[in-house]
């Protein structure tokens, strides 16, 4: 699910960014500069910029969306990593201080049955 939801945030991304640079601003055209009408002419005077005003709002509502989805579907439950440096150092603390508290007898390795026939 997961995956899905990362697929469909990276395509409104690119259609995002896509539609952000496709739209020009005000009197900011290249054609502009030498005086020409240039992109005005493919979508008129105010078409283009209708089109792709409306599918960068989409966008931006569908990213924000997805973006509340991949939080939600994100392991919330995890403790942040400070937590779970403490948790652990309070474990090995635990076991050292078992370790001390238990009785430190040293044992003698036992002989086999046939070196103690041997020496008596």
């Amino acid at each position: 699910m997961s995956s899905l939801v990362t697929t469909i945030h990276v395509i409104i991304c690119l259609v995002l960014i896509i539609a952000v640079l496709l739209q020009s601003g005000k009197a900011a055209d290249l054609a502009g500069t030498f005086g020409g009408v240039g992109s005005q002419k493919v979508f008129g005077p105010r078409g283009a910029g209708t089109i792709l005003s409306k599918v960068t709002t989409i966008s931006a509502i569908l990213f924000m969306f997805t973006s509340l989805g991949l939080w939600l579907l994100s392991d919330r439950g995890g403790k942040s990593i400070m937590e779970q440096e403490k948790a652990q150092q309070t474990v090995e603390t635990q076991k050292k201080e078992d370790e001390q508290k238990a009785p430190a007898t040293e044992q003698k390795p036992q002989q086999p049955e046939h070196k103690k026939e041997q020496e008596k």
